[in-house]
């Protein structure tokens, strides 16, 4: 039982809880960074139901805060998804896990490596390319991130390819500066294909900054799903649902360890369970 469901079977036909028990619950959401906003709101719905049915009042509560869009991929063919979020989330990684996921799905897919600021970041894609069998399209160090998304936006119209994945740059140097970056990205890849989806990668582990981060990028590009990464059991992973209750973004995908294969369609119930 998580620490949720222990503290939830203390409430729970109780009807008459100690404030202890009450302090110990609001912790744990917290602890799990759901923020507290949230975490305010699921304690009135507790407080306010009848002893017995707390659990399932915070059950309810939790289901009712995740974003009712839908969570499938808007793919056209071709079409062009661009992966963004800051450096250290797990943004390339994330890039070629979907790419073998749109693979194994019976999609043919290739790769930008338009993340040109970090060196590392470029042969990071080519090794999960090579590993993966999808090619990838990058340019020089220091390239202008741009101009290798419009080679491979062409690469891939020309090679009747289904879908481009562009791992964009992270580097947040200022805010404005990261954001025309993508804004230009975006414009060039839209010049030869549609861009059908913006991923933002979200690590986790970040807790609260993990939303501060997706404010940002959602002020400034219009995000159309979360990619969540390092759900590996020793993050709370509360972030996810602070999220969608504040910006309506919903989660698409979430990555869980190294290997191409942990990195799967977010599922809410069992994001829920998991919780509890």
């Amino acid at each position: 039982m998580g620490l949720f469901g222990k503290i939830l079977a203390k409430i729970t036909g109780t009807a008459h809880a100690s404030s202890a028990d009450w302090a110990e619950l609001e912790a744990a959401l917290l602890e799990a960074d759901l923020g507290p906003e949230l975490a305010d709101k699921i304690l009135h719905a507790a407080r306010s139901a009848k002893s017995e049915s707390a659990s399932q009042a915070v059950i309810s509560t939790l289901r009712s805060t995740l974003c009712d869009k839908s969570r499938a991929m808007s793919l056209q063919v071709p079409s062009a998804i661009l992966v963004v979020g800051v450096n250290g989330t797990g943004k390339t990684t994330s890039s070629a896990k979907l790419a073998n996921a749109l693979s194994a799905n019976g999609q043919s897919v290739l790769l930008a490596a338009a993340d040109t600021f970090r060196a590392a970041a470029v042969d990071q894609l080519l090794t999960w390319g090579e590993r993966l069998d999808i090619d990838v399209v990058h340019g020089a160090v220091n390239a202008d991130p741009a101009s290798v998304a419009f080679d491979a936006a062409q690469q891939c119209l020309a090679r009747k390819t289904d879908c481009l994945i562009v791992d964009t740059a992270g580097r947040m140097h200022t805010k404005n500066d990261l954001m025309d970056q993508l804004g230009k990205v975006k414009r060039v890849v839209e010049k030869v294909l549609p861009v059908s989806e913006i991923l933002l990668v979200v690590d986790a582990t970040t807790g609260q900054n993990g939303l501060t981060q997706a404010k940002v990028f959602a002020e400034s590009v219009e995000l159309t799903g979360i990619i969540l990464t390092k759900v590996d059991g020793s993050a709370p992973g509360g972030i996810a649902l602070a999220i969608e209750a504040t910006l309506g973004i919903p989660i698409k995908w979430v990555g869980s360890g190294e290997a191409a294969a942990d990195f799967a369609p977010f599922e809410p119930e069992a994001y829920i369970q998991s919780l509890l």
